[in-house]
């Protein structure tokens, strides 16, 4: 990575105590200053991130009239497909170069949230594109989950802390296709500047330029990972709860160099959000004198709500 720490998960999953405070320090220290780590060691295997980007790329590849059949109209675009150009950042009237889609949480019928989330979307044309879409949500979910106990311990809270809020949270696994541009943008980019909604945002694909970051002099850092590495940052959900002690970095994707045009780019970023009920009030253990109470109380479905209007997936 450039200026970007990466951290191995393993350390936080081995039984040496030294190696798994050691991957809380990092961790912790790497989201207090840049809100960014690549991160080794997670769920993932290279045939289940092989196949779900073939499945994509066939998906994408649809004819656009099979592909607006799976936009389903009142859900805000939280799952199934979303056209390009639908979604742009906010305080902005551009739309992004992207079109992208949405697999959601899977519970149990038993779950007291079951009824607050639409049904996914199934792609009668594509059967293993479903199949590989839950599977590589689970992984990503996994992966999350230690990520938060990590820095449940960073925050000085219990380990499981987070673990209430991540189950039947309302994630989102959401593979992105960045298509060819075919004319010059009309101040228009493959994704605006912005901050992530959610707790944190596990992404895949950012092993070519394009991804970057804001520093906290205001410089954009190119963010590119190994192969084998997730993207993972601070989103304003956690930046909320943690009175801003962990940093929500502004972030954007770039268009590529003109002679690079004609080339797709897929991306496909885990929003790991808490259930709709929990409080993302301030931790008393983030705020004193020095760091007054930056954030008004809201619960999370409330504060997801207001920014998917003004993302313009919710028109009031």
């Amino acid at each position: 990575m450039q200026n970007i720490p990466s951290v191995d998960l393993r350390d936080f999953l081995s039984d040496d105590p030294k190696r798994k405070q050691k991957f809380v320090n990092e961790i912790g220290s790497a989201f207090e200053d840049i809100g960014f780590v690549a991160l080794k060691g997670h769920f993932l295997n290279d045939q289940l991130v092989d196949e779900l980007y073939g499945e994509i790329r066939n998906f994408f590849a649809l004819p656009l009239e099979t592909k607006h059949s799976y936009e389903i109209p009142g859900i805000g675009g939280q799952r199934g497909y979303v056209s390009f150009g639908t979604e742009h950042a906010k305080g902005r009237k551009e739309g992004d170069l992207k079109e992208f889609w949405h697999f959601g949480q899977y519970m149990s019928e038993d779950s007291k949230y079951a009824s607050e989330y639409p049904e996914n979307v199934e792609v009668k044309e594509l059967p293993r594109f479903n199949v590989v879409g839950k599977e590589a949500y689970q992984m990503l979910e996994k992966t999350g989950v230690y990520v938060l106990r990590a820095l449940a311990l960073h925050l000085g809270l219990d380990e499981f802390y987070f673990d209430q809020y991540a189950k039947d949270g309302n994630s989102i696994l959401r593979p992105i296709h960045y298509p060819p541009i075919t004319s010059e943008p009309a101040n228009a980019i493959r994704a605006a500047a912005h901050g992530d909604i959610n707790l944190i945002t596990l992404l895949m694909g950012a092993q070519g330029k394009g991804l970057q970051v804001q520093n906290h002099n205001g410089e954009w850092i190119d963010a590119i990972a190994e192969p084998d590495e997730l993207v993972i940052n601070v989103g304003d959900m956690l930046s909320r709860h943690t009175n801003n002690k962990l940093k929500s970095t502004i972030h954007q994707v770039v268009n590529p160099p003109r002679e690079l045009w004609g080339t797709s780019r897929y991306s496909i970023p885990f929003f790991m959000h808490p259930v709709s009920d929990m409080k993302l009030d301030c931790l008393e253990n983030c705020i004193d004198a020095e760091n007054p109470k930056k954030f008004e109380d809201i619960t999370a479905g409330a504060y997801l709500y207001e920014r998917l209007v003004d993302l313009g997936l919710i028109k009031k």
